[in-house]
């Protein structure tokens, strides 16, 4: 797992560079390359948990987790996010709907924008920073904490950018714990995000 993060690390840190001083204005090319390369990731994800036969069976042993999972996530991320925000001095509101971005970072802050354009750009960097930290952190906490925790750290993202991740991690169970999180959260977001920020 070590080296699975050290590769991780390197290949944000040469993306970075890359976009920096190579990339110019090529945003459009840029992420046609990622929708594929993302598209491409899930596809053969797919292929390893749909050659696992018991499937089935497995999704009825996870039971509770499918459901728990998620709700535990949402609730530990904005409870966090809160007390940051109050640490730093942003309301109790505000720093909630920026939590319930749940690292979806390009919706979370469209949303918030309208209120405040200063929240909004918070909301994207807090969320884009909580998925580089996901990046980097899933394979050791699979490792040293637990597969159902390494689940915690991608939110949302954990039935897109970062199930690969985590399905290399850890098992075909906690792939699935993962998909159905990231998709559960994804739900949450556009409904959480507008209710805490119209407080």
């Amino acid at each position: 797992m070590k080296a699975l993060t050290f590769k991780i690390i390197i290949a944000v840190v040469l993306g970075i560079f890359t976009g920096k001083f190579f990339a110019g204005d090529s945003v459009g090319l840029i992420t046609n390359f990622m929708d594929i390369g993302l598209c491409a990731l899930l596809f053969f994800v797919g292929i390893d948990i749909g050659k696992n036969k018991d499937v089935i069976s497995q999704i009825k042993e996870i039971g509770i987790k499918a459901i728990s999972t998620p709700i535990l996530v949402a609730f530990g991320s904005i409870i966090g996010a809160v007390v940051c925000g109050l640490i730093f001095g942003y309301n109790v509101n505000e720093s909630a709907a920026i939590g319930a971005g749940f690292g979806w970072y390009s919706l979370s802050a469209i949303i918030i924008a309208p209120y405040s354009s200063e929240l909004s750009a918070l909301s994207f960097m807090t969320n884009v920073s909580r998925e580089i930290l996901a990046i980097m952190s899933i394979p050791l906490v699979a490792k040293y904490i637990g597969f159902n925790e390494a689940v915690a750290p991608a939110g949302a993202t954990a039935m897109d950018t970062t199930l690969p991740i985590i399905s290399k991690a850890t098992d075909g169970k906690t792939a699935i714990i993962a998909f159905v999180t990231g998709l559960i959260l994804s739900i949450l977001v556009p409904i959480l995000v507008p209710i805490f920020i119209g407080l």
